[in-house]
This record gives C-alpha cells, structure tokens and sequence, in this order.
C-alpha cells in the first residue's frame, strides 16, 4: 500500500474552450470535476491501476463534503477542520494551454496541524511501502511540515517520495532525508538559484541537493520528458507526441508511474513517462489507465549526453 498526504486539497474544476480571450463571452466546450491536491491525485493513479493507495487529507465545510464524495471508493482518512477545503479551476484551451486559477485554501490551526500529523502517523505505523507528501501548504501551516513528515517516516521505517516547491521544498531538502524527490524544472532551478538549459545542468543541480543526504531525484520537463538522477547513475525518458489537452495533474501521475513499478531504476522512469504522457492527453485531472500509452513505447537513455539542451528533445 503507498499513502498519500495532501495538506492542501481542492476539489477541481475543469472548463474547455476553443480559446481564451481575456474580457470576452466564452462558450466552453464541457466541464469536469474531480477530487484534487497532487497526493489526491497519485493516490487516484494508484488506485487505477490497481495498487493499493490511502489517502490523508483535511477536509472541511460544503468544500470538503464535496470532496469526499468525489473520492469514490478511494481509502481516505479525512481530518475534520473549521475552515472550507478550496475549489481550484483550470481553462484548458484547444492547443493544449492551460490557464489554472488555484484558491489559497483554508487556514489550519496548530491544533487542526496538529490531528492531520497524528492521523498520518497512525496510517505510518501500518507500515507503507511509500509516503508521498505533495502539493502546497495551507495557511497557518509552518513550512517545515514536510520535515515532520520525513522524521515521522524516518521514524517508522517508510520511505518518503516528496513534491513540492518553495520554502516547504527547501526545509526537507536541507534535512537531508527524503528517499525521492520529484522536483519540476522550474523548481529545481528556483532550489538551486540558476537557469538549467542543459541535460548535464540538470544533473548537476540535482546531485547537489542528493549530496545533503536525499536519495534520488525524478526531475520532470514537461514536453522533453524526464530524467532520473541517482549519486551515480542518470537516466533520461521521453514519450511519443501527443495531443495535449491538459497538464494539470500530469506531474502527479508521473509520480505515481514511477512508484508503481519494479525496482529496477530505468523501468520506473519508463513508467512514470508512459503515465505522465497519456495524462496530458486527457481532459481536467482525469485519470489514464496504465495502458493508454504503453511503457514501451518510451524510450529511455542510460548517461544522456550533458551537452543535450533541454528544450531540443
């Protein structure tokens, strides 16, 4: 079983339209909703392709009723809070833009921190393969939530898989105990404080943050793929051309891709582009099967060349 932790959740709206043209009268194509936060998401990856997921979250008000609902059959451990859990929309034009409007959340109280910690140790104690922490943090929540989490799972024996940016990023890196970090390219160039536009760069900046003690680094690019940096090792994947109709949620799903997998490193970073690539092509944060883009059609390169630009491949 892999639990998920998403101090942040929304519920997720999605709307399609041909174009979107700022001040105007737009007709949108069709709406979705679904349960949402970057854990809520991997865990619904998970679940879909039939690995057992659990899921932690706050919920509160009519938001969080919602939310639940739309959970479905995914285990979930809701942690009652006063505030109203956010609503989140995402326009998604025709070409594959999309625009996310993202709700700041409701504010946690230490104590309401507090439950939420206690709830994940309980689930800690059962003895997961992985706890994923992911997304951002609500208000009132200190930064170094992320760290607590990783001394929890350091302290029950769980390895730690962690997305997420910012200051919370920063503080679990510096402790130098998180088993897979899954930084974007933005995000590791924003931990490392320089512009990455090279394969080599990339490595680099994340072998810096592997040498304060972190385990392995799955740094995702978008359209050009994915490379996973090991103390020794790196691995770069792209997946075939696809139409893309929305990239909200694909990170996660990548995320999940790779956990899913065996132990050998290529093969999950063969996973994680496989799913990461039929995510994009679906509509909202819906969910792709594991066979919507089959693993081998990725292909995968042991020692990428580090002169290889980013935004060639």
């Amino acid at each position: 079983m892999i639990l998920t932790l998403t101090p942040n959740p929304s519920v997720d709206h999605t709307l399609e339209v041909d174009r979107l043209v700022r001040g105007e009268v737009l007709r949108v194509g069709s709406t979705h909703a679904q349960a949402g936060g970057k854990g809520v998401n991997v865990a619904r990856a998970l679940r879909r392709a039939g690995v057992p997921a659990r899921a932690v979250l706050p919920v509160g008000g009519s938001g969080g009723a919602e939310l639940t609902a739309l959970m479905g059959d995914l285990p979930c451990v809701a942690v009652p809070i006063e505030g109203e859990t956010r609503a989140n929309v995402a326009v998604t034009e025709s070409d594959g833009t999309t625009t996310k409007l993202n709700a700041p959340g409701p504010s946690l109280t230490p104590a309401e921190t507090d439950a939420l910690l206690a709830a994940l140790e309980a689930e800690l104690a059962q003895r997961p393969a992985w706890v994923v922490a992911s997304g951002s943090l609500p208000a009132g929540v200190p930064d170094d939530l992320y760290l607590r989490v990783a001394e929890l799972a350091d302290a029950h024996g769980v390895p730690l898989a962690l997305d997420t940016s910012g200051k919370p990023l920063s503080a679990a890196v510096e402790a130098g105990s998180v088993g897979l970090l899954k930084p974007n390219l933005e995000e590791l160039s924003e931990l490392t404080g320089r512009e990455l536009s090279t394969i080599g760069a990339v490595t680099d900046a994340a072998r810096e943050i592997l040498a304060r003690g972190n385990g392995r680094a799955l740094v995702t690019l978008g359209g050009h793929g994915a490379v996973l940096v090991e103390p020794d090792r790196t691995w770069w994947a792209r997946g075939p051309r696809v139409r893309t109709r929305s990239t909200v949620g694909a990170g996660d799903c990548a995320l999940a891709g790779f956990l899913a997998s065996g132990p050998d490193p290529a093969d999950r970073l063969r996973h994680a582009v496989a799913w990461g690539t039929a995510a994009v092509s679906l509509p909202g944060t819906a969910i792709p099967s594991p066979d919507d883009v089959p693993a081998d059609a990725i292909d995968v390169v042991a020692e990428p060349d580090p002169r290889w630009a980013v935004d060639s491949l």
